[in-house]
């Protein structure tokens, strides 16, 4: 009795870890995007079923854990589909857990919104969005990154304005 009261309260205490996506409207992400304050913000813009997406994650997670106690803040936002949430989302944040603020973004008209991310964009992802609303740093990338070069890109970047 006292393992199985052991096993539950273990598997309360990881699912209460469990990292889990929010879903927002284009508002939410924009909110974000146009901040005025001095962090510097990492969006990407990704889905589980895009293999280079998938295939950087590990550099976004590992800019997260290098920077995460500067003002530095890295914003992934899943293009999956908000019905697929629970069934393909969950399962591969809980597999690959990043110290990132995750967006599932619930907008199937990418036409609506994808010129007001970047006039440039074509659609195509994996993309990433460096911005700074302080320092007027907004730069947009539009290929995938390994862990090396994404931490040289985000230094480069940041230190353009200094």
């Amino acid at each position: 009795m006292k393992c199985l009261l052991a096993l539950l309260l273990t598997g309360y205490i990881w699912a209460s870890y469990a990292q889990t996506a929010e879903v927002v409207k284009f508002g939410e992400l924009q909110k974000v995007m146009m901040a005025k304050n001095d962090t510097t913000y990492v969006i990407n813009f990704w889905a589980t079923w895009c293999v280079p997406c998938v295939k950087e994650f590990p550099a976004f997670r590992a800019l997260a854990a290098k920077h995460k106690n500067e003002k530095v803040r890295v914003v992934m936002v899943s293009l999956d589909f908000a019905s697929e949430k629970d069934k393909t989302l969950a399962p591969f944040l809980s597999k690959h857990q990043i110290d990132a603020r995750i967006m599932l973004l619930d907008e199937p008209d990418y036409n609506s919104w994808i010129d007001r991310v970047e006039k440039s964009w074509g659609g195509e992802i994996p993309v990433t969005l460096i911005v700074n609303g302080a320092t007027g740093i907004r730069t947009f990338f539009d290929h995938d990154f390994t862990p090396v070069s994404l931490e040289e890109t985000f230094t480069k970047t940041i230190n353009k304005q200094q």
